[in-house]
């Protein structure tokens, strides 16, 4: 069986762009690790958070989270943060997780503080909002649905007592 030139030259191309198109692709992921200081944040629930999700500020990428592990003795998730050294962050900064939406995923949310005084290396985050997903926000809005009673009349609905009063009593 011979070999075809212009397959073979076809072959090369598909090659080529599959190539170009994975370092373009990794280029813009922007998958690399950041370098910098560590701190840590503990919270309630990690709420899919994971390690390599993001941390940021105002939407932008301010480093990643390395690693979480449990807590033994608080049963907290314990999240250890990289974060990107030219950004410096007030001691009475607050960690919140939350998603980028209802299919994506969930990433540390910092809220910097106005306090002069800076978080260093290996400091902990003592100002976070616990995880509140979806689900629970569903079930909470159901339990405060139920536990009231049927909502009042609209004013003016026919409630069985006449708008003036009981019958034959004086106006």
């Amino acid at each position: 069986m011979g070999r075809n030139p212009i397959e073979t030259i076809m072959g090369a191309v598909v090659l080529l762009v599959a190539g170009v198109f994975l370092a373009f692709a990794y280029s813009t992921a922007d998958l690399r690790q950041v370098e910098g200081y560590q701190l840590t944040a503990a919270f309630a629930k990690a709420g899919g958070l994971k390690a390599g999700s993001d941390v940021r500020i105002s939407g932008i990428k301010i480093g990643t989270v390395s690693s979480q592990r449990l807590d033994g003795t608080t049963y907290q998730a314990v999240v250890l943060l990289t974060i990107s050294p030219e950004v410096r962050l007030p001691v009475d900064t607050v960690a919140s997780i939350a998603s980028d939406g209802l299919l994506g995923g969930s990433y540390l949310k910092l809220e910097p503080g106005t306090a002069r005084d800076m978080l260093q290396d290996g400091a902990k985050l003592t100002k976070v909002r616990n995880y509140q997903s979806l689900e629970d926000l569903v079930g909470q809005i159901i339990f405060l649905a139920t536990q009231d009673g049927p909502p009042p009349p609209p004013p003016g609905a026919n409630t069985g007592t006449p708008p003036n009063g009981p019958a034959g009593s004086p106006q």
